[in-house]
């Protein structure tokens, strides 16, 4: 390669990190307005024309705010867990399985699934080091639950590799010309998408921040900067889920606006949820992933690896 090719490629990463923080952005807007709809109030609607601006303001507010931190708290590692955080949701952006300039990963799936496993140390040096009872506890809790949602994300992903047999994402688009996945294995992809709502800690599996016992959870101790990145990996790590099952099962990467607009409904889904169902209960959680999901996810597998070699 060039370095010319190097250079442009560096260039892509920079606008697909800038493209994606802006995305953020409007996500939370959308979240807002959308929530506030269906509590029957009005979201923001100052700033700008009907509030557009609203989070660009609060992100200035919040990266100008003071940056405080506990007296007792393990500083280096409070202070960089955030930042590591947030680099590790912006690495997993590399993955878009884009036609042109950009790196195409052969072993996409398994960098994927490095990426999203090495997420769990940050929440659990974030909630360790903040010295901090609350954050310690919402730390723990959130490894847990991510922990075990992982297991069950990557069983039932190798129902969806065994159909294309490749670990790159590009794949996936060339199997699902004729039928989607989604109809093939519609009950994986409802267990895909409650176990992605629970990888990103959403509701109504937000246990790692119930405001009820724990005040804020892991990132109670946060203000001003540290806050504001672990919120950005946060929504960056919602969207990049909601690519992803628009990846696997509803026809893969298309260069149109019905790939888009497929994004925006399944992010859509993750706000709907959070407006209408209350938070669940932890044992529950964990028997859901455990003895719900992992027996099904595998029997799923046998079923897919049985019609694979009679069909072959």
């Amino acid at each position: 390669m060039f370095l010319s090719d190097f250079y442009m490629i560096f260039i892509g990463l920079v606008i697909l990190i800038l493209g994606v923080l802006v995305g953020v952005a409007f996500l939370v807007l959308l979240e807002r307005k959308v929530l506030g709809y269906i509590q029957i109030r009005k979201g923001p609607n100052k700033l700008g024309v009907i509030g557009i601006l609203q989070s660009f303001s609060d992100a200035i507010k919040l990266f100008t705010k003071e940056q405080t931190y506990p007296n007792y708290s393990n500083y280096f590692c409070y202070y960089f867990s955030p930042v590591i955080s947030f680099m590790m949701s912006l690495f997993i952006w590399m993955l878009i399985p884009y036609y042109f300039n950009l790196i195409s990963f052969n072993l996409g799936v398994l960098f994927f699934f490095c990426s999203i496993s090495l997420g769990v140390y940050t929440v659990m040096i974030a909630g360790w080091s903040s010295n901090s009872n609350y954050a310690l506890l919402g730390g723990l809790r959130a490894v847990a639950q991510t922990i075990s949602y992982e297991v069950s994300l990557a069983l039932i992903f190798m129902s969806s590799l065994l159909m294309i047999m490749d670990f790159n994402f590009l794949m996936f688009f060339n199997y699902q010309k004729l039928i989607w996945f989604i109809f093939i294995m519609f009950p994986l992809s409802l267990c895909w998408v409650s176990s992605m709502m629970a990888e990103t800690n959403r509701t109504p599996f937000d246990f790692a921040e119930g405001e009820s016992e724990l005040v804020s959870g892991f990132n109670v101790e946060y203000s001003s900067g540290g806050f504001a990145l672990i919120f950005l990996a946060e929504y960056s790590s919602i969207l990049f889920m909601s690519f992803l099952f628009v990846l696997v099962y509803l026809g893969g990467y298309e260069l149109n606006m019905l790939f888009y607009l497929k994004l925006s409904l399944i992010s859509f889904l993750f706000i709907w949820v959070r407006g209408t169902l209350p938070r669940y209960r932890y044992d529950k959680l964990m028997y859901l992933a455990w003895k719900g999901y992992l027996p099904v996810s595998l029997n799923f597998l046998l079923l897919f690896l049985g019609l694979k070699i009679f069909l072959i």
